[in-house]
């Protein structure tokens, strides 16, 4: 159901389904923490593809093995599918038509709340986890990479990646 949810109500794509997936996933089931789930975005964002159908797929996985896999890929794609047909046919024919034209342009402020919502619980993960100084610190260089410099979001994730691992491995050779 929570992949069903996710798909039929992720108008506006993959950030929408982001914080549905997280309410249900962490909130509702307890299938993961918050710390996981953001992992698992941030290693779902460095590979291709749509972000619903990796998170679908592997939280799927995580909590059933293959079937919950397949089942999780299912509920989220099958009705995404069969209400973007419908939908997108029923607004083309009234695309002229105001309050359609409102509707779809209401949708755009409503997908970013939603992802100031879940920045903000990230931030407070981060801050949990790093202290609000270093926190800080990396969002405003994250900013200025992305933004400023235009950097590739795979990148800078790769980065963060190794900057993490680089030490856990010296710790780990170093014991043995």
């Amino acid at each position: 159901m929570a992949f069903f949810r996710a798909g039929m109500l992720g108008f506006g794509g993959g950030p929408a389904v982001i914080p549905i997936m997280q309410r249900d996933v962490v909130e509702r089931y307890g299938w993961m923490t918050d710390d996981d789930y953001g992992d698992t975005i941030a290693l779902a964002n460095t590979m291709p593809g749509p972000i619903a159908t990796k998170l679908a797929g592997y939280i799927g996985y995580r909590v059933a093995g293959l079937r919950g896999c397949l089942i999780a890929l299912a509920a989220s794609v099958i009705p995404t599918v069969i209400l973007m047909i419908l939908l997108l046919g029923i607004l083309q024919n009234y695309k002229d038509v105001p309050w359609v034209a409102n509707m779809s342009n209401a949708v755009v402020p409503v997908v970013a709340v939603m992802l100031g919502v879940l920045t903000w619980n990230f931030i407070q993960q981060s801050e949990k986890a790093l202290g609000w100084s270093r926190a800080i610190l990396l969002i405003v260089i994250s900013i200025l990479l992305l933004e400023v410099f235009g950097l590739h979001p795979a990148f800078l994730i790769a980065a963060l990646i190794l900057l993490v691992l680089v030490p856990f491995i010296k710790r780990t050779v170093s014991r043995t």
